[in-house]
């Protein structure tokens, strides 16, 4: 097997693929991520790699073409994945320049190149959440992180780039190692710590009279999934395109609750609060991936349910920590 570099190595997503890319005696591995990885030190820890490079080294490698020859593929997790990130600057060279530097090297070397796009490029979901390339260039993300990720999106449609290359567009990711994501955490990371110190959790009210408090829902995957649907795509290099990476049912903010709750042995105490006004105009109450293209791909495997996913992590994680 060749060498396979995974960007953004000491993140969520990225920490999770290393280690079951281990497991599955993949590699040699290349960790690629910041210079100073700070809160996320600890995730590069817990795995085993050849080698590590800060993001500097990386860049500079690609434009020297210094990929090493046996290099197979590229999997690149490494993003600002903030949806509050302001600074459009930042997140067009971290998050669009970046990934065409990379998709470029890769394509004129034949390495396999998947890549982190996000479901937050569907906006506020009136288009539905359908990945056919032919709602690409309708969609109109709510916040510039969204776009940033559009942008490649875009650039790789126009290109006739997903024949040879792999786009895929996280929901809502939950699991194990994500502690170090601040306000990004997974609410289900929010939840668990705020019953053990509280006892009691909040929700955000609904504004919107077709939704009750706690009634708006997302598509929730664990991060087990989400890395083995990832890895379907190295596993089947023939395949090409950009694809949903969800459970493709939406679940309440409610159901998520109740779930934490009966994770940790204790009767749900929730209370509705009140959304920053800031964020309401943006808020989206629906998300659900439409998982039918990633099927007729040939993926068939049994995911976790909200409850059983939730129970795996509570349990065999958190609480453990």
């Amino acid at each position: 097997m060749g060498r396979i570099y995974v960007t953004g190595a000491a993140g969520f997503i990225g920490t999770n693929l290393m280690r079951e890319l281990d497991k599955r005696g993949a590699g040699p591995l290349i960790a690629v991520d910041q210079s100073e990885p700070g809160d996320k030190a600890v995730n590069l820890s817990v795995q085993n790699y050849e080698q590590y490079l800060d993001l500097d080294s990386f860049r500079d490698l690609l434009r020297q073409g210094e990929l090493a020859e046996d290099t197979e593929a590229i999997l690149h997790m490494g993003a600002c994945s903030s949806t509050t990130e302001t600074d459009r600057d930042y997140l067009r060279d971290n998050n669009f320049l970046y990934t065409k530097e990379l998709a470029d090297a890769c394509l004129e070397k034949n390495i396999r190149f998947i890549y982190a796009s996000s479901a937050a490029t569907y906006g506020d979901g009136s288009l539905g959440f359908s990945d056919d390339l032919d709602l690409v260039p309708r969609l109109e993300p709510l916040n510039p992180y969204g776009r940033s990720k559009q942008d490649f999106d875009l650039h790789a449609l126009r290109e006739g780039l997903f024949d040879r290359i792999v786009g895929l567009k996280y929901f809502n990711v939950y699991g194990p190692r994500e502690d170090h994501k601040g306000e990004m955490r997974s609410v289900v990371h929010k939840a668990h710590g705020q019953i053990l110190e509280k006892g009691r959790l909040g929700l955000f009210r609904s504004y919107r009279p077709e939704y009750g408090d706690g009634e708006q829902k997302r598509d929730f995957i664990y991060v087990k999934d989400a890395v083995d649907m990832t890895l379907f795509f190295l596993d089947h290099p023939e395949i090409g395109g950009l694809f949903n990476c969800g459970s493709g049912k939406s679940r309440s903010w409610l159901d998520l609750a109740h779930a934490v709750f009966a994770a940790m042995g204790r009767d749900p105490l929730i209370d509705f609060i009140e959304m920053p006004e800031e964020i309401r105009e943006r808020y989206q109450y629906f998300t659900e991936a439409d998982m039918g293209k990633l099927h007729r791909a040939g993926y068939e495997n049994t995911l976790f349910s909200l409850e059983e996913g939730i129970l795996d992590y509570v349990r065999g994680y958190l609480a453990r920590d």
